[in-house]
């Protein structure tokens, strides 16, 4: 009977099993700014059981953090986050450009949580770097105000986004990525993807890696790529913003991708879950609690 409650043999009723991988990697997700898909990452973390988490950079945006704009579900996935630590998750939060204040406390341990700029996993399949990747960014490394100049553009590329996005869906039509057209037409960031990609695997190959995992552009990919030291696969795990992706490691099929849009479970009506006393608390002023949060780290928001 429809509305009727779930019963003890109602799936309903029965949490969904958690995917166990042994590694997972999400990069840029941008707390903090209107493009950030918050409420999406927390439903794809709550689905997964990962032994290692690495958060390859970009995960808070302090670049663009504002007080005036910290919405509960930014929050919601900070606490989750040290939940998972606090449950015995190995966490590497590995620093970005928009993050980069963090950089000076590289080497942090607290308990499973690291903070470091590089990461290096020995994996049955191969050895594995992981870094964010903004070194190789020549406007990161040169012109860093055109950088920032160019951070603030792209978040009102997404904010606009949503409004057409929103709008589209009223029509019944599909939703459309404003900003990931702009990139593929245009001939020079295509270019640059291209650099950025082959930079990643040569300097890997040089120091003898087989994997090398990158974030920072914003281009999900798992591609193998030759050099002058032999083959390496270069890996990028995307973001939050725009694709929704991961990337997830198995000793079983090795690295994948995982696009959150393409998981049927995801695209169901999230359960009608009940907040307990604790995500209350964080929603009643997560800015304060933020607040509070940057400055044990001694940063200013």
């Amino acid at each position: 009977m429809p509305g009727a409650p779930a019963g003890p043999g109602d799936a309903r009723a029965r949490p969904r099993r958690k995917r166990r991988v042994h590694v997972a990697v999400i990069s840029d997700v941008h707390l903090g700014t209107y493009g950030c898909h918050a409420t999406e990452l927390l439903r794809y973390l709550k689905s997964i059981r990962p032994q290692v988490l690495v958060l390859n950079g970009d995960i808070v945006d302090i670049w663009q953090f504002s007080k005036n704009y910290w919405p509960p579900a930014h929050m919601r996935v900070v606490r989750y986050l040290a939940g998972l630590a606090a449950k015995g998750t190995a966490i590497h939060y590995l620093t970005g450009n928009h993050d980069e204040l963090l950089r000076k406390f590289a080497g942090l341990r607290l308990g499973q949580f690291r903070l470091d700029n590089k990461l290096v996993l020995d994996l049955p399949h191969g050895r594995t770097w992981l870094f964010h990747g903004d070194v190789f960014d020549l406007t990161m490394r040169h012109s860093r105000w055109l950088a920032r100049l160019g951070g603030h553009g792209y978040d009102l590329l997404i904010l606009l986004n949503r409004f057409v996005n929103y709008g589209l869906a009223r029509l019944g039509r599909p939703r459309v990525a404003l900003s990931k057209r702009v990139k593929e037409r245009v001939k020079t960031a295509v270019a640059a993807v291209s650099n950025f990609e082959a930079t990643a695997a040569e300097i890997a190959a040089d120091n003898g890696y087989r994997y090398v995992a990158c974030g920072h552009i914003h281009q999900p990919e798992i591609k193998a790529l030759p050099t002058h030291n032999g083959e390496v696969v270069y890996l990028n795990s995307g973001d939050w913003v725009e694709n929704l992706t991961a990337l997830e490691y198995t000793s079983e099929a090795g690295w994948q991708l995982y696009y959150f849009n393409d998981d049927p479970r995801m695209q169901q009506a999230p359960d009608p879950e009940a907040p307990d006393a604790a995500e209350e608390l964080t929603d009643a002023n997560p800015a304060q609690l933020l607040e509070g949060l940057l400055a044990e780290f001694k940063l200013k928001a």
